[in-house]
């Protein structure tokens, strides 16, 4: 086990750089604060780029068409997916962006790209989405951070993950990160998403808890004196969060096990179904941004499906449709989802010409996104694609557009924008709110 000083010094870098997944003790149960709950997001992150031939934009009939079949949903007009029945029920919540075409087909890049609106060019280190709807949503009296990341796989670019010129205030609480060797345990068959080592070592009394803190703050403070940088101020910052997490009742959160055994089987076994369920736990308890990802995550290719996809696929659906239809439920039940907009997407799509492999590789030029939940008017497509799937008829839109839609969808103003350190203020996105899916 972590000593007290390494949690601090993993939480120190890893609150927005490495995993923190592992063990902590149950807390016992207590009602929940009473919190302003404003408004919430909710990222579903598709590692790898899902194919929208095989999920929302099927083309049966065609050759490009693949093996899935089409199922009505509970929408006139909108067809989804075989491998998706759960969601297609729950339809009238979800909108269907099918004209999406952005211009970067490289895993890095685009994870860039859809993550802070802006390709990856220049000095500038953007925020991602989760780092600046944080900044804005947040409340600065929570134990728990603004901004937590489940079950990410940050190799392709680990800089899309980040706070950018928003400083480690916003960066995110990485919880059963998949690239983290070790990070994730097993519990009853269920993945375990705690954070790691938040319980002091075992023979640690307060009172010698209490006098190391007491020590740390007394070098933290002759080291801020001497020491008045933007780095110093950050690093007392990510500190100071971690110790506030550490005695804070509002862990609880982590604590998966405090849920009934039917909810938790409803949401799915995977890492996914699992963090979609804590993701409930975390804006239950005013958490402003989650992030849940679906790809990698589960232990192959994800969603990088260059051949035989269509098992592959077929399994991450699965995966996909429990997770985020009881999410939804179970958000509705608690009066949470009119107050929580959820985005999923990827960082690009896939060819609709399957490849001599039974697969699809990278393609940013015609696919899709969807929005739900609060601030969405669900229940329709918007957007056309070609019969071939090859290119948008009608309805085109870039990932400005996309993330503008979703800010205004979370009831931030038109516009609204950051203070970069030179003084410019950057907007969150720098496109036109999609109205037509907008309530």
């Amino acid at each position: 086990m972590l000593s007290r000083r390494e949690l601090l010094q993993t939480l120190a870098v890893g609150w927005g750089g490495v995993s923190a997944s592992g063990w902590f003790p149950a807390f016992a149960a207590e009602a929940l604060p009473n919190i302003d709950r404003s408004r919430h997001c909710i990222l579903l992150w598709m590692s790898g780029g899902p194919a929208q031939t095989d999920t929302w934009d099927l083309k049966p009939g065609h050759a490009n068409g693949g093996e899935f079949q089409e199922i009505a949903t509970a929408s006139t007009g909108l067809r989804f997916s075989e491998h998706l029945p759960k969601l297609a029920t729950m339809s009238d919540q979800l909108a269907v962006l099918r004209g999406l075409s952005t211009g970067e087909g490289d895993h890095g890049r685009g994870s860039y790209l859809m993550r802070t609106g802006h390709p990856p060019m220049g000095a500038m280190a953007y925020p991602s989405i989760g780092a600046s709807l944080a900044n804005q949503l947040g409340h600065t009296d929570h134990s728990l951070p603004g901004n937590v990341s489940i079950g990410a796989f940050r190799a392709f670019n680990p800089e899309a993950f980040g706070p950018g010129f928003l400083g480690s205030k916003y960066s995110p609480l990485f919880v059963g990160a998949s690239d983290m060797p070790g990070a994730m345990n097993m519990q009853q068959g269920f993945p375990e998403l705690r954070v790691q080592s938040i319980d002091r070592n075992r023979g640690i009394t307060d009172q010698r808890a209490d006098r190391r803190l007491e020590l740390w703050k007394s070098l933290q403070s002759d080291f801020l004196a001497g020491n008045r940088g933007t780095a110093a101020v950050a690093h007392n910052t990510v500190y100071e969060g971690a110790l506030r997490l550490m005695s804070s009742q509002e862990a609880q959160a982590f604590d998966l096990t405090a849920e009934k055994a039917e909810l938790r089987e409803a949401y799915g076994r995977s890492v996914f179904g699992q963090g979609c369920l804590l993701a409930r736990r975390l804006v239950e308890r005013g958490v402003p941004f989650v992030e849940v990802s679906l790809g990698t995550s589960s232990g192959g290719v994800g969603w990088d499906t260059h051949s035989n996809g269509f098992a592959a696929i077929k399994t991450l659906s699965t995966d996909l449709d429990a997770g985020w239809s009881t999410l939804m439920r179970d958000l509705k039940d608690r009066g949470l989802l009119e107050s929580t907009t959820i985005l999923w997407m990827g960082e690009f799509g896939r060819t609709p010409k399957i490849n001599p492999q039974a697969g699809r590789d990278h393609f940013p030029s015609a696919w899709s996104a969807v929005l739900a939940g609060g601030g969405i008017a669900g229940g329709q497509a918007y957007g056309r694609t070609s019969p071939d799937g090859q290119s948008v008829e009608d309805g085109q839109i870039d990932v400005g557009d996309l993330l503008a839609t979703l800010c205004q969808a979370v009831g931030l103003k038109k516009n609204v924008s950051a203070m970069s350190p030179i003084g410019r203020p950057i907007p969150l996105a720098e496109g036109t709110p999609i109205k037509a899916v907008l309530s």
